[in-house]
Parts: structure tokens; C-alpha cells; sequence
């Protein structure tokens, strides 16, 4: 029996279609890059030469994470370069709580069958992201994998690395009862709670991507479609003015399971629910699922995207200078003695 020939194109992989996408990405990361850059896109790894000089003892500080189920809405409406810079912002906040300066960032973009336009889109939020926070996409992965996923569909990756000086690394230990918590707002769900939000509009409420909200004053698929917001901006002003005790980037687990992580022993935080207006998104939400309060701080930001402990005394100088930088700071809550914890109460 003559036996039937094959190639990586018959399985599926289009290696063409790879090279094509490459090219595309070149002029996108080349954009992000500056002096410390040493390789090119296409190289095995990135090559990158930090200026170390205004540091006596440099820490690189890395994270990674990815986008997760707001990905179905990049698929839903075919727009796929707000995804690429939600994932750049995420990161970049993730190394800011710890009062990091970002240096350079890689991604990874996994799909059943590779297009090398929606790559480009992409990629096109990675380096915009990148671009906004000085940092160089130096390289990444796109893997194209025949039948691990939906036709269409692609999973994202980010892997960042940034630079503090030892002796100022923010982690939380100094924390104490008297200090102040400082909650910038956020834009929207930012990367988080999309399983939930996506089963009550889409599964529960029957909506489609373009139906209009009059509370929200968009489309129901735009509101959940906006820009995980990037905090560097602002605190990177505060951080060489004020004592900034701890910070944390409210992501998965809502405002109690991340400003619990920076808490030392011996410390409690008490929030104010009262303190700043909860944004219509998160009641929309609400009242489709009929859902419990504490479920929704549980999966939701709830209109509060990072959060800042000072001393209490400097709270109004650093609400001032957050509001200088364009931000929205409301003062959220304080510290008190007490077991580990974060609490939340109503105190109009």
C-alpha cells in the first residue's frame, strides 16, 4: 500500500504563516526598544544591558500572569489589541506594589492556527503598553498548536522584569496601626471576575456584545472590554516624596484578598465601603445576578484598582498628589491593632 506523505503544514502548522507574523511583530517591538537593548527579534533569547549605575545594591524584581476569560470578549467583538496592553498593565502593576521600575517585558501567545493579523493586533497592545511604560517588549513565544484550542481562539502570557533599589522595596513590614488606606479608582473590571460577568450578561441576561446600557453609557461589551489601567504613572511620582508603607494591586480575590498579602502580623485593616461610590458596572452586575454584597467584593475590584498605606498624617499630602497625577485616590479605610485580617464596614 503506497503510504500517503506528510508535513508540518498537513498536521496543521504553517510555518509561512509564522514567518509572516514575525515580520509584523519586528517593527512593534523594535518601537519599545532603548540603549539596553542588545538583540533582535528572532534571536533564541533577549539580550538586555541595564544602565546600574544609580543603584548601589540593584534588585530585579519579575511576574507573570495572563488575561484570562476577558480574552472571550477580544474573540466576540474580533478586537484584539486592547487584551495585548491589559496584560502589559497588569504586570507593570503587579512589580509597582513593590516599588519597581519596569525594564522590559516578554509574552507568550498560544493558538490552534496562527493568523498573522490578529498576532499583530496583539501585539500592537503589547507594545503600546510597553511604550507607555518605558520599558522594551524584548521577545517573546507564538505557538501555534492544531486542535488544543477553539477555532479563533488564543491564550496570552506576560513575563516582566523591572529594578529597585534594595533598601527601598516596598513589601508591607513596616506597616502599623494609625497608618491610612489610600484606594486609586479603577476603570472597570480591569482583568478580573470575567467568568462571572460573562455568564450574567451573555448566559444569564441573554445581551450581545453591542447592546447598549443607558446607565453605563456604552455597549454592554465595551464597558467590559476597557483597558486594565496602569498605576505607574502616578505612584512612580510618589515614591521618592512620601513614605509609602505598602501597596497593593487589587486583581483576583478583590480588595480584601490582595491588601491582606502586604498586611505584617499584628495588623488589621478596616475599610470604609461608604468612602467612595461604587461604579454602575459593578451594580449592573449586581442586580442581573442578584448578588450577594460580600460575593461581589469577593470577585470584583469594585471601582477601587490599587491600593496605597501611608502614615496617617501624610494621607491628605498624598490624595493631593495623587489627584496632581490624574488619578481619582479616595481615603478608603485605616490600620488598627488586631489579628491579620481585612474588614470591611459601612460608615457614612
Amino acid at each position: 500500500m503506497k503510504k500517503e506523505k506528510y508535513n508540518y503544514a498537513a498536521a496543521g502548522v504553517d510555518i509561512a504563516a509564522s514567518d509572516k507574523a514575525v515580520e509584523k511583530i519586528k517593527a512593534l517591538a523594535r518601537a519599545t526598544f532603548n540603549d539596553s537593548v542588545l538583540s533582535e527579534i528572532g534571536s533564541f533569547g533577549g539580550f538586555y544591558r541595564p544602565d546600574l549605575s544609580p543603584y548601589k545594591q540593584p534588585v530585579f524584581i519579575s511576574s507573570a500572569d495572563g488575561v484570562g476569560t476577558k480574552l472571550k470578549l477580544a474573540f466576540m467583538s474580533n478586537r484584539h489589541d486592547s487584551v495585548g496592553e491589559d496584560l502589559v498593565n497588569h504586570c507593570v502593576n503587579d512589580i509597582l506594589v513593590h516599588g519597581a521600575q519596569p525594564l522590559f517585558f516578554l509574552d507568550y501567545i498560544g493558538t490552534g492556527k496562527l493568523d498573522p493579523e490578529t498576532i499583530a493586533e496583539i501585539v500592537k497592545g503589547f507594545s503600546r503598553g510597553c511604550k507607555k511604560a518605558g520599558m522594551a517588549l524584548l521577545g517573546g513565544e507564538t505557538a501555534e498548536m492544531p486542535d488544543f484550542y477553539r477555532p479563533g481562539e488564543y491564550d496570552l502570557a506576560g513575563f516582566i522584569v523591572g529594578i529597585v533599589e534594595r533598601e527601598k522595596i516596598i513589601n508591607g513590614a513596616i506597616i502599623g496601626a494609625g497608618d491610612a488606606i489610600i484606594g486609586m479608582a479603577s476603570n472597570g473590571l480591569h482583568t478580573n471576575g470575567y467568568s462571572l460577568a460573562r455568564k450574567l450578561v451573555f448566559e444569564v441576561a441573554g445581551m450581545k456584545f453591542d447592546d447598549y446600557v443607558d446607565d453605563l453609557g456604552s455597549s454592554i461589551g465595551e464597558a467590559l472590554l476597557l483597558t486594565h489601567k496602569s498605576y505607574l504613572k502616578a505612584v512612580s511620582g510618589l515614591l521618592e516624596k512620601f513614605n509609602i508603607k505598602g501597596m497593593a494591586h487589587i486583581t483576583g480575590g478583590g480588595i480584601a484578598g490582595n491588601l491582606v498579602r502586604i498586611l505584617p502580623e499584628g495588623v488589621q485593616a478596616v475599610i470604609n465601603k461608604a468612602a467612595w461610590e461604587v461604579p454602575p458596572l459593578f451594580r449592573f452586575l449586581q442586580e442581573l445576578g442578584s448578588i450577594e454584597e460580600a460575593d461581589m467584593f469577593e470577585a470584583f475590584n469594585m471601582g477601587i484598582g490599587y491600593v496605597m498605606v501611608v502614615p496617617g498624617d501624610d494621607a491628605e499630602r498624598v490624595m493631593q498628589a495623587v489627584k496632581t497625577a490624574g488619578e481619582n485616590p479616595f481615603l478608603i479605610g485605616e490600620i488598627i491593632a488586631g489579628e491579620k485580617a481585612v474588614r470591611f464596614e459601612d460608615q457614612a
